[in-house]
C-alpha cells in the first residue's frame, strides 16, 4: 500500500504542515510517457513521486530533439518553478518509469511555503541538489563518453527504483542522453559483455552495481554526495498511525 512517507520530502515534513496539506494531496497514477508539463505552460500542481516512479526533465529544442537535464524520483518533487516564483519552465517533464505520485495544488504549497521556514529550507535544499544534478549533467554530456553517460544514467535511475530492472528501449535512452542510438547500442553491448547489465527487448537488468560504479565517471558521485549532504538521509516515519496507513483517493 502506498503511503505518504514513500516520498522522502513528504516523510520529513513537520507534522503540522503535513496535516494542513493533506486535504490538497491526491494520489494519482503516473503511466510511462505521461507528460507532466510542457515548456512555457503555467504550472498548476506539484508532484511528489513515490517508489518506482521516475520523472525525466527534458530540454526540447526548436527542431523537436531533446536531451535530459535531470531525473526526479521518490527523493524529491517536480514543479519547483511554482515556489521559485517563475510559474513556467523551458523544460518538459515526462514520466520515464511508471508508478504513482502525490499531486498537490500549487496554491496549497505556496500558502505553506510563504508562511513556514521549515518548508522553505527543505524545498530550497532540494532545489540546490537538483541544480547540481542539472549542472553536472551538462558537464558530463560535454566531456565524458557515451558509455560513462549511460553508466551515470543507469545508476541515477537505479537509485530511484524498488528493484534492479528498468523498462527502457535503447532509442529512448539515446533520446534522453541526446546521443545517437548506435552509440547507446555499442555502449550497452560493452557493459553487457562485462557482465554488468543484461539487456533484452526494452528491459535492462543491473547485474553488478559495484561494477557500474567502477566504470562511471565522477559525475555520479558528485550528484549523489550533494543529495546526501542537502537532504535528510532517511525518511522519518510519520508519527500518527492514521497517517501511516492513509492512502489518498
Amino acid at each position: 500500500m502506498t503511503q505518504l512517507n514513500d516520498n522522502h520530502l513528504l516523510a520529513v515534513l513537520p507534522q503540522n504542515i503535513l496535516n494542513r496539506l493533506l486535504p490538497d494531496l491526491k494520489l494519482i497514477d503516473m503511466p510511462l510517457g505521461k507528460v507532466i508539463y510542457e515548456p512555457g505552460v503555467q504550472l498548476q500542481h506539484i508532484y511528489f513521486p513515490v517508489t518506482g516512479c521516475i520523472v525525466s526533465m527534458l530540454y526540447v529544442m526548436q527542431n523537436g530533439s531533446a536531451a535530459e537535464i535531470a531525473v526526479v524520483g521518490n527523493e524529491g518533487m517536480v514543479g519547483i518553478a511554482l515556489f521559485m516564483g517563475g510559474d513556467t519552465t523551458p523544460s518538459r517533464a515526462l514520466v520515464q518509469s511508471a508508478g504513482q505520485a502525490y499531486q498537490l495544488s500549487g496554491t496549497a504549497l505556496i500558502r505553506e511555503f510563504e508562511n513556514h521556514t521549515e518548508l522553505q529550507h527543505l524545498l530550497l535544499r532540494f532545489t540546490q541538489a537538483l541544480i547540481t544534478q542539472m549542472s553536472q549533467t551538462a558537464v558530463c554530456n560535454r566531456h565524458h563518453t557515451v558509455e560513462q553517460q549511460l553508466c551515470r544514467w543507469l545508476l541515477l535511475s537505479l537509485d530511484r527504483l524498488a528493484d534492479n530492472r528498468l523498462t527502457m528501449t535503447q532509442e529512448l535512452i539515446a533520446n534522453m542522453l541526446g546521443v545517437r542510438r548506435e552509440g547507446v547500442t555499442e555502449a550497452a553491448g560493452r557493459l553487457q559483455a562485462r557482465g554488468l547489465i543484461q539487456y533484452s527487448r526494452g528491459r535492462i537488468t543491473i547485474l553488478d552495481r559495484a561494477g557500474l560504479e567502477a566504470q562511471v565517471c565522477e559525475c555520479y558521485a558528485v550528484v549523489k554526495k550533494e543529495y546526501d549532504r542537502l537532504l535528510p538521509p532517511d525518511p522519518v516515519v510519520l508519527q500518527q498511525p492514521e497517517l501511516q496507513e492513509k492512502t489518498l483517493p
